[in-house]
């Protein structure tokens, strides 16, 4: 008998500690705080080049941003990769420093004018107060809104911004609530698409106002959740007559088992973090599974993914894809190799920006 009594405790204590990591799992993934790393090291650089110490991500092909807490620059391709690291083309900004860097998909700072745009910073009155925009001008009445990822910043856009501006396509960068100079959420919380889809409407309207009669929604990872329920919730949802999506989020179970799996923890955690995530802010995970709930409205959709991204798997992107047609729903997704998340423009800039451009011409 004592022996089954100390084994139930022993389930209890296992049991509650699952329950404590699948609470503090949900935490992680409500917080909006903003935490920059820098996991790389810079070995040696000059006017040319920067060699790095090796790892994964520093051995992604491509065009990237290399910040360090002083700066930013813009590094091209693999010169060399061997024992004494990996030394890239340096192809813009300072010379960074030895030491501590990371690798950033964003290349450029602080806002259009780094791409050589004009722009005006805009206040968009979103339903907890204004939230800053970026407007790029265009001579057509279709405008594009552009919506960052889970945690990221309009900077985000910088990369795709002038293929849009020689379609001639205004374009809105927009924050939503819990960005750096955006209101923050009543609880704190990011609501993972749940709420920021209004913050999403609200830019959609305010271009109307400006003359916008249809609408292009360029986004990146949970910047997808946003608009998918935008599309589905909103009245203006029909303005919308093509979107790109990059490494879209468009299944949050499947994207938490990934990113449980990253971490180590056993699937079944997800489940508690979802039970978790859901008293505190509300969500039906259901509604953000859009192969099995697509939204009301559908329009023709480019999906841009790459194959190994860590943070939100390309196989919702598949399926999804796969089921378009069934779903009455244009989807073209184009899979990119060797990088990680929202990463393909950073492989081959060209490439994407023809892509882009391509699918928007024939749309529009």
């Amino acid at each position: 008998m004592a022996a089954g009594v100390g084994a139930a405790a022993g389930l209890g204590m296992l049991g509650a500690g699952a329950l404590g990591i699948g609470h503090h799992y949900a935490t992680v993934l409500l917080d909006p705080a903003r935490v920059v790393a820098f996991p790389e090291r810079v070995l040696r650089a000059d006017a040319d080049s920067v060699t790095l110490a090796t790892s994964r991500l520093v051995r992604q092909p491509g065009v990237w941003g290399l910040r360090w807490p002083e700066g930013l620059a813009v590094i091209g391709p693999i010169l060399s990769d061997d024992r004494h690291g990996v030394r890239r083309a340096l192809l813009g900004g300072p010379v960074p420093r030895e030491g501590a860097a990371v690798i950033d998909a964003g290349p450029f700072d602080p806002d259009p004018a780094a791409r050589g745009l004009p722009f005006t910073e805009v206040a968009i009155p979103t339903p907890l107060g204004p939230a800053p925009a970026w407007h790029v001008p265009g001579g057509s009445d279709t405008w594009v809104i552009a919506v960052h990822g889970r945690g990221g910043r309009r900077r985000e856009a910088l990369r795709i911004l002038p293929a849009l501006h020689r379609l001639g396509l205004p374009t809105l960068v927009i924050s939503y609530r819990n960005d750096d100079d955006a209101p923050p959420s009543p609880d704190g919380h990011f609501h993972l698409g749940d709420s920021e889809w209004e913050d999403l409407e609200a830019a959609v309207r305010w271009a109307c106002v400006q003359g916008a009669r249809r609408i292009v929604v360029v986004a990146w990872s949970m910047g997808a959740a946003i608009t998918g329920a935008f599309l589905d919730r909103s009245a203006a949802a029909d303005l919308v007559v093509a979107q790109v999506w990059d490494a879209p989020l468009v299944d949050w179970r499947a994207t938490l088992r990934r990113q449980a799996r990253n971490r180590l923890l056993p699937p079944q955690l997800v489940g508690i973090a979802t039970v978790s995530a859901r008293r505190r802010i509300g969500i039906d995970f259901d509604r953000f599974d859009l192969l099995h709930t697509p939204p009301r409205r559908r329009p023709p959709t480019l999906i841009v993914h790459s194959t190994p991204d860590t943070a939100v798997p390309v196989g919702p992107s598949r399926a999804l894809a796969a089921a378009g047609p069934g779903l009455g729903w244009p989807i073209e997704l184009v899979e990119v190799a060797g990088v990680e998340h929202t990463a393909a423009w950073n492989a081959d800039p060209d490439r994407y920006e023809q892509l882009v451009t391509d699918f928007l011409d024939d749309r529009l």
